[in-house]
């Protein structure tokens, strides 16, 4: 027996079996899509053959104002649009500064005073024999501050007092105790007035060009939480400092206060620019669309319109605006995220 012959005839049963078995498939489909297509269109008969109430749809009533027909366009297209919820601000005149923060320290601001012993003529040294005042005492001009003995071996004396040449609060004492030799150089008291005190700081280079006399700034001090106090420019150096590239300012406080003390640390809040009587908007408005500012406005319509802006000035809460708004106008502050061009809005205090 030829054994290829053998082999042909199993293929020839299962290539059979395959094709009854996906005909069946096939019909089985058949079968299911007609049963489905009979039932909906018995449905559909059966609720087309149904009759509706009066008023109930659209042809009902003389009125023709039935549950379904009355809809009117969002029956048609779909409900309308909600208007958005959004918060405005008045487009107002006023004036914007922009500033810089430094730190800096407080310097006394007057120049100390030094008190000397007065000697007799060919007298080199003198026994510093009393002393009248303490590290803080207040100190006026002509007050007697110590007594000193000239006096030596075969020469006598009377006490010579130590005379106060200007006002101020002592901030050093004599270097020498009673009973040791005091000379003509020898200071006994230091003197300086506490109510002049200046804040040294260091402007960085991109900003000196903006820095004056006379430009205001406000400081803190970490000994005083919680209060700000003015402060002016009164001393500018006329060079950078080469390492750092920094510029040396001096400010002097606007008022005397007792509680700030010399030695104590600052920062200051340096205005650097300022416009005044101009538009200005609370950076809050703000959206920034591919490097173009735009806020949206509301009319009296309550319908929200896209504007692109120009700024200047930018200061931590508001911002000015050069172009693209006007006096008296109000952009939208809350809510201007969700908004499109021609949207209607409800404004809300």
């Amino acid at each position: 027996m030829n054994p290829v012959k053998k082999i042909e005839k199993p293929r020839k049963k299962v290539t059979l079996i395959v094709s009854i078995v996906l005909g069946l498939i096939i019909v089985a489909f058949g079968v299911l899509i007609g049963t489905s297509l009979i039932n909906g269109g018995s449905s559909q008969t059966a609720m087309s053959g149904t009759s509706a109430p009066r008023g109930a749809m659209g042809g009902a009533g003389p009125g023709g104002s039935g549950a379904m027909g009355g809809a009117g366009p969002a029956a048609g297209g779909g409900a309308a649009r909600q208007a958005t919820i959004v918060r405005t601000e008045a487009v107002n005149l006023s004036t914007i500064e922009t500033s810089v923060i430094l730190n800096g320290d407080i310097l006394l601001g007057s120049p100390q005073v030094s008190l000397y012993a007065t000697l007799p003529q060919g007298v080199s040294n003198a026994k510093l024999v009393e002393t009248r005042f303490k590290l803080g005492d207040v100190v006026r001009q002509g007050d007697t501050v110590a007594m000193v003995d000239p006096s030596r071996p075969g020469a006598s004396y009377s006490r010579s007092p130590v005379i106060s040449t200007a006002s101020g609060t002592v901030i050093q004492t004599p270097p020498v105790v009673l009973g040791d030799s005091v000379t003509a150089s020898t200071p006994i008291y230091v003197l300086s007035d506490l109510n002049d005190l200046l804040i040294e700081t260091y402007v960085p280079e991109r900003y000196v060009l903006s820095v004056r006399k006379g430009l205001p700034a406000l400081v803190t001090l970490a000994a005083i939480p919680g209060e700000t106090f003015n402060a002016t420019v009164d001393e500018i150096s006329p060079t950078l400092d080469a390492a750092s590239r920094t510029l040396k300012i001096r400010l002097r406080f606007a008022q005397a206060d007792a509680r700030i003390w010399a030695g104590m640390f600052a920062t200051v809040s340096l205005v650097t620019d300022i416009h005044d009587n101009v538009l200005v908007i609370p950076r809050a408005t703000l959206i920034n669309t591919y490097g173009i500012w735009v806020v949206f406005t509301v009319d009296e319509r309550n319908v929200a319109q896209r504007r692109e802006i120009e700024l200047g000035l930018e200061s931590e809460n508001v911002v000015e605006v050069i172009a693209g708004l006007s006096q008296g106008e109000r952009v939208v502050s809350a809510g201007q995220n969700f908004l499109s061009d021609g949207d209607t809005v409800r404004v809300v205090e």
